[in-house]
Formats: structure tokens, C-alpha cells, sequence
């Protein structure tokens, strides 16, 4: 067996990586992609392996120099037009050395695990493709196989279709052919196919035309959880590092990039908080339906849409303000702030975050659940010279939650004193009852108007992608007045849309939040089965959970994420919680929490 290793390519997307290297020099958590990958290689009997060189050939050659001499025989082949051919034009330039012996075909802008060449080379199939199950990330060739895993057809870009993703898998560009194959097959297609087609096409070009016989020995290897990454591009490069990161530097790489989850194989992401039962399937189809549309046309400006946000909240027009989500609103708010601001601590750290630190006035909850009543704050800021009351309800992350009674009796207080009053309710709609708990209604803007209601429509509307928040307040010069800091088009045609369509769903919410709070009340049920965890239990989508000992809430985290691939939020490092052990964790379908109780329950076991 020996190995192949396409690496003449300029990798132009790369930029300045590539500017004077090849792009296998380029690298992924500071090692380079072709060092991880000869080192790869060298753990297995390869007779030996040929890597063909272009861009940067020269360097390439030195680089690696006689540095693998005692674990590989590397051989070099040169392809002097590497800037005006494609890969064919590389792996044609090999083809007598593919044809001497069985051979694994590498290209060389891959990053992947070391169980994959075990995959490969241990199947005792002769000719074999990598192939994964498509995924959204994914660009390039795509195969379809039948049962039986044979490839009946390669996908080039120009025939892809997406309403047939779901039969689709990306080739891994991890193939092994044997050398009868190479000789019978695959080298005299290749010399016709290139004869008469020319140089600027790709080998898997060549794989599809052998597909088409009626018989093809070509079959596929589907992996499952194995990692890998084509890295064409910095965002590809920033994606590969975060997955290929080791210990507590992977964590922390995930946490940092705040979202975006969706770009990693089989993750399932227990910290970001949305509502796993809506939109409906309905509302979702009508939104797809009208796409184009939306895609192509300008959105409308501050006024239509604080019609609608006002249309969806039962609002005035001139009490309402929407936003690019609401941490839009927040930073115009807080950042127009003046004087002291009264926070609970812990909570969502946005708003704090966006004021001058001698400016915030804060209240830690001294309890092991951190909760705490209207009479709680009433009594710790009724000495606090303060001029802006701030309350999380329910809170992020205790889920404490103030009755709505007991949060007039605050506004109230609030109002005597000339404090303005903040809530924001973004996760009331969880809360039991939720409908009688709103503070979003005219009458009651009007009944305090020093207070102001904050609504981010991601967390209960379960629509994240679209950022879209509200602020509503009888205060109408202060609503003016953000309305004029923030853009004229704040708010993209899908969000607009939204709302426009938002009250023939209103039904399907109302299920959606009843839903909700069965599956709620089942995961605090589950998750109490955990010995290791303290639920503490929480009127909105996520817990706050204590981490007993022996375990502690950052190893806890960095397993679930390297051994299960979930990612739950570490707490112990806000400040408030002053290094002790808590974890918060999001309410996801049941599919998904169970997913996530039977990984804690292999700790348990383990």
C-alpha cells in the first residue's frame, strides 16, 4: 500500500496564508495540515508516499525536508501548470506510480481523525470512498449510493439539487484503490477523459463516468462520528480549529464564536435558549414560500414595522420600538443611561456589560438557588442612591421568576422613588400562566410609564436567526429617541415578514408554550435522577444546576463536549457565583434531552 497526496494547488480563498505557501503549510491550532497528516500516515505500512507538488513546491520540498526519513519514503512529482490545471491534471501526472501498487488517495486540504485512514485502510473492500451524510457546511462533490453502499452516480456542483439533500453524501476526498483497479479502470479512463476534455477538470470527474458502467467496483464507506474539515477558506480554517482543538482551549474556542453551532457535525448546542416547539411547521412553510420575495426586496422602514410590532404585542405604534434583536436595544438603552443602575447578580451580563462599572449598583442573591422576591430588591436598593432598577424576569440563568403581582407592587416602589423601571420579559412566555404574566399591554405602560419592557423574540418565538427584539414604554420621547439611534432598516424582510404573518400562528404558539412546560416539567424530573446534579427548578427554558463532588463544572463541560459532541453553559466562571460549581443547561425537544440525560448517565456509570 502506498499513499498520494494532491498538494499543487495555489488555495487562493486562503488569502495572505497562502501567499507565499502552499496550502497544506497553513496552520490548524499551530500545527501545519501536512505535518499532522504525514505524521498520520507514517503510523501505518505504507511503502511509501508520493505527494504531488505546484505552488510553492520548492518551499514545500524543504519544509518537510528528511524530518519523516525514518517512518516514510517520500517521493516528490512536479506539476509545473499547477495555475492553469485542476486536480486530474495533478493526480494524471501520477499515474504510473498508481498503478504499482494499491493506493490511498489524499488531498491534501484535509484535517481529520486518526481512526479514518483506520477506517479505511482495515475494510477489506479493495475500492473505497470516505463518504459523510450531507450536511449544510458541506460544498463540492457529492455521491449518491444505493443500499447496498455502492456509488451509483457523483454529484458535480452544476447537478446539485437541493431537494434531493437528503439521498446526498460529500466525498471526504479519502479514497483507496486498488492496483487492479488503477490499471483496468481508473488510469485509462482518466487518459480518455483528459484526451478529450482537457486538463482543467477534476479526478472525481473521471469516478463518475466509471460509475455509469454496469458494474462498478467503486462502493462507499459512510463515516458517523468521526471529524473531519475541507479547509478552502479562513472561515473554514477558523471552523477547523474549534473542532480539532484539544482540552479546555476547545471549550473555550466554542463559547467564544456565541452561536453559529449549526456548522458543526452533530452538535447539539444545550446553551443557547430558544423554544424548541415553534415556529410551526405551517408558519416555517409560508416563510419558505414567500423566500425570493423576501430575499430580494427591501425591507420597509421604522414606522411599518413598529406598526406590526405593535400589531403582534397589542401595543401603540409610538410605545414600541423593534430592533436588530434585542441586544440591539439593549447597547441604545443602557448606553443613553445615566446615574447608577441597580443589578442582580447573577443575570444576563449584556446589560451590566454595557455600562461604566462605578456606574452599576449590584444585589447577589445570598442563597444557594440565587433567588430572590420583589421584597428582596425593595429592601437591598431602598437605601442604593440608584436611578435605573434593572430586572431579568425570569432571570438568566437562576430562572427565578417574579410573580406578576409582586412585580407591580416593585413598579409601584419604582415609580415613587423616580427610579425608571427595566423588566425584561424575554423568557416569561415559559413561565406558567405566562399569558396573565406580560407587562406588554397599553394599559399597563400607561400605568407606570417610568417603566420599560424588553422582549427579545429569539428566546419564547423560537426564532433566533432572524434577531429581532422589541422595547416597549408610555415614555414616548425615550422611544423616539432610540428609534432615531438605531438604523433606518434594523429589521430585515424576514424579520418584517414575521410579523406580519405572526397572529394567524397565534394558536400554534399557545400550544407551543403548553408543550413546552410538560417537557419542562419531564426534564426537571430526569435531570434529578443525576447524582452528581442539583436542579434547581426554573419558570423559564433552561436550568441552573449545581455540580456536586466530586465532579466540577468545567470538566463536566469539556466532557459532554469532546466524548458526547454537547455543549452545555459553564457558570462557575460568572462573577457572581465566585467559582463555584453550577452549570445552566437549555430545554430542548425530548429527543434531545433525553440524548443529553443518558450521556450524563454514562458518567454516572463510568
Amino acid at each position: 500500500m502506498q499513499a498520494i497526496i494532491l498538494a499543487a494547488g495555489m488555495g487562493k480563498r486562503l488569502g495572505d496564508l497562502t501567499k507565499d505557501n502552499t496550502k497544506c503549510m497553513v496552520r490548524v491550532n499551530g500545527t501545519p495540515l501536512i505535518d499532522r497528516m504525514l505524521d498520520q500516515l507514517s503510523r501505518h505500512n505504507l511503502r511509501r508516499v508520493v505527494i504531488v507538488v505546484g505552488y510553492e513546491g520548492e518551499k514545500l520540498r524543504r519544509y518537510i525536508g528528511n524530518r519523516f526519513d525514518d517512518r516514510l519514503k517520500i517521493e516528490y512529482i512536479e506539476n509545473p501548470v499547477y495555475d492553469k490545471t485542476n486536480n486530474i491534471y495533478s493526480l494524471a501526472l501520477a499515474k504510473e506510480q498508481l498503478q504499482e501498487d494499491d493506493t490511498l488517495l489524499v488531498e491534501s486540504d484535509l484535517i481529520f481523525d486518526d481512526s479514518m485512514l483506520d477506517l479505511i485502510l482495515n475494510d477489506p473492500l479493495p475500492n473505497l470512498a470516505l463518504v459523510a451524510k450531507y450536511q449544510t457546511w458541506m460544498d463540492g462533490t457529492m455521491v449518491r449510493i444505493d443500499d447496498d453502499n455502492n456509488i451509483v452516480n457523483f454529484v458535480p456542483k452544476k447537478a446539485f439539487k437541493y431537494s434531493e439533500v437528503d439521498f446526498y453524501h460529500k466525498t471526504v476526498n479519502i479514497y483507496k484503490f486498488s492496483r487492479e483497479f488503477s490499471q483496468q479502470k481508473y488510469v485509462p479512463f482518466l487518459e480518455a477523459y483528459s484526451k478529450a476534455l482537457g486538463n482543467n477538470e477534476y479526478y472525481e470527474q473521471v469516478l463518475r463516468v466509471i460509475t455509469f458502467l454496469d458494474k462498478s467496483e467503486l462502493k462507499a464507506l459512510p463515516i458517523t462520528t468521526e471529524k473531519w474539515y475541507e479547509i478552502d477558506d479562513q472561515q473554514d480554517l477558523d471552523i477547523a480549529e474549534a473542532l480539532f482543538a484539544e482540552g479546555a482551549e476547545r471549550k473555550q474556542k466554542y463559547m467564544a464564536r456565541y452561536g453559529g453551532y449549526w456548522r458543526f457535525p452533530g452538535m447539539l448546542d444545550f446553551c443557547y435558549l430558544v423554544n424548541p416547539y415553534y415556529p410551526s411547521g405551517r408558519m416555517m412553510d409560508e416563510m419558505r414560500a414567500n423566500f425570493n420575495t423576501l430575499l430580494t426586496e427591501y425591507p420597509s422602514g421604522m414606522y411599518v414595522n413598529s406598526l406590526l410590532a405593535g400589531k403582534c404585542f397589542g401595543v401603540n405604534r409610538e410605545y414600541i420600538v423593534p430592533g436588530n434583536g434585542a441586544a440591539e436595544l439593549i447597547k441604545s438603552l443602557m448606553e443613553g443611561e445615566q446615574g447608577r443602575i441597580g443589578v442582580t447578580c447573577p443575570t444576563f451580563e449584556e446589560y451590566p456589560n454595557r455600562c461604566r462599572p462605578e456606574q452599576v449598583e449590584t444585589f447577589v442573591p445570598q442563597n444557594a438557588d440565587f433567588t430572590y422576591t420583589a421584597d428582596d430588591l425593595m429592601a437591598y436598593f431602598a437605601d442604593k442612591a440608584i436611578n435605573t432598577l434593572l430586572v431579568v424576569n425570569p432571570d438568566n440563568p437562576s430562572g427565578n421568576f417574579i410573580p406578576h403581582a409582586d412585580l407591580l407592587r416593585l413598579a409601584q416602589w419604582t415609580g415613587e422613588r423616580n427610579i425608571r423601571l427595566i423588566v425584561d420579559e424575554s423568557f416569561v412566555d415559559f413561565s406558567e400562566g405566562y399569558e396573565g404574566n406580560t407587562l406588554l399591554n397599553n394599559a399597563m405602560l400607561e400605568a407606570y410609564p417610568h417603566m420599560l419592557v424588553m422582549k427579545s423574540i429569539s428566546k419564547s418565538f423560537g426564532v433566533p436567526g432572524l434577531r429581532l427584539g422589541i422595547l416597549a414604554s408610555a415614555d414616548k420621547a425615550l422611544i423616539a429617541k432610540i428609534k432615531r439611534d438605531v438604523a433606518i432598516w434594523n429589521i430585515n424582510s424576514f424579520a418584517e415578514f414575521y410579523m406580519q404573518i405572526f397572529s394567524k400562528y397565534e394558536v400554534d404558539y399557545r400550544l407551543a408554550c403548553e408543550k413546552f412546560q410538560a417537557e419542562r416539567r419531564h426534564f426537571f424530573d430526569e435531570l434529578s435522577t443525576i447524582p452528581f446534579l442539583r436542579v434547581i427548578p426554573s419558570q423559564a427554558n433552561y436550568f441552573l444546576c449545581e455540580v456536586l463532588a466530586p465532579m466540577n463544572s468545567a470538566d463536566l463541560t469539556l466532557h459532554l463536549l469532546n466524548e458526547e459532541n454537547l455543549l452545555i453553559k459553564d457558570c462557575s466562571t460568572k462573577k457572581a457565583f465566585c467559582g463555584r460549581q453550577y452549570i445552566r443547561i437549555a430545554i430542548r425537544n425530548r429527543q434531545d434531552n433525553s440524548r443529553l440525560v443518558e450521556a450524563l448517565r454514562r458518567i454516572t456509570k463510568g
